[in-house]
């Protein structure tokens, strides 16, 4: 039960959508928790919605909504005025809900005609709070895992030194603890002294690049990760869109981006030739 004391309803609440993009994505699924100001039960709304446009495979892997899943909801116009009018005038919480959660939902609302303000609205952000109260910097992890205050943070000798500290205090403290992720999945005792096994539980094998311009897609395929060939395979395209290509090579993309560029396009061009 939720002890909060409230001058207006205020709703929480969490959005699905097609993507991470507030402007081009789309919602797919909304669900709202609504607590009256004058007391009673929360009420509830929650709803799948036609989003019109594909659902990016890196959005599906993440809530697991399929577009059959919303084929036949309605699309946002038809639901909108009743989430306008379940929401009214409440204050909005959420998690991360300041980036993502309700610029996406004032979108969606302006493209229907329909004018959102934010003006006389307070908002929570659940994230942020949780990002305060537990900061996640050296200093904080130098306290948490060695149990003493770091002063000299931001000298970079101080702060290696740190470092190694702390990844001594993680060696130790999860020493034979297994990891579970958001979806259940269990890796047996991750953090151990193998930089190997190390190395995999510390890096996202998904992006090709550290900047996460390339990616690797459901099976294996390199795609973009930016721009307007987003989700297409980079090989094929960068070997017919020389412009696009050149662009790449003399833009400030990071060295890691151009190398992985020239050589996507000379093993591509390589088969493409033997396959002749």
């Amino acid at each position: 039960m939720l002890n909060l004391k409230l001058e207006r309803d205020i709703c929480f609440f969490d959005i699905e959508a097609t993507g991470l993009n507030v402007v081009r994505d789309r919602i797919i699924q909304i669900a709202i928790i609504k607590y009256p100001a004058k007391g009673g039960d929360p009420q509830e709304l929650s709803m799948l919605i036609n989003p019109g446009i594909p659902i990016s495979e890196e959005a599906f892997q993440v809530h697991g909504i399929h577009p059959k899943d919303v084929a036949k909801k309605p699309v946002f116009q038809q639901v909108a005025q009743k989430i306008y009018d379940f929401i009214g005038n409440a204050d909005l919480a959420g998690y991360n809900s300041g980036r993502f959660d309700i610029p996406m939902l004032m979108e969606e609302f302006a493209r229907v005609g329909i004018e959102f303000d934010m003006e006389r609205r307070r908002t929570i952000d659940v994230q942020r709070i949780f990002y305060k109260m537990e900061p996640r910097t050296l200093k904080a992890a130098v306290r948490f895992y060695c149990e003493r205050d770091f002063d000299d943070a931001h000298d970079a000798l101080a702060d290696v030194k740190a470092t190694i500290e702390v990844f001594a205090g993680q060696l130790a403290r999860y020493k034979n603890v297994d990891y579970r992720d958001e979806d259940g999945n269990v890796a047996e005792a991750p953090i151990r002294n193998d930089v190997q096994a190390l190395h995999e539980f510390t890096n996202d094998n998904r992006f090709v690049d550290v900047t996460q311009k390339l990616k690797y897609d459901g099976n294996g395929v390199v795609v973009f990760n930016f721009g307007k060939y987003m989700g297409q395979p980079a090989a094929p395209i960068l070997s017919k869109d020389k412009q696009y290509y050149n662009w790449i090579l003399n833009k400030e993309f990071t060295s890691q981006v151009k190398q992985a560029v020239k050589k996507l396009v000379k093993e591509y061009e390589k088969a493409q030739q033997e396959k002749s």
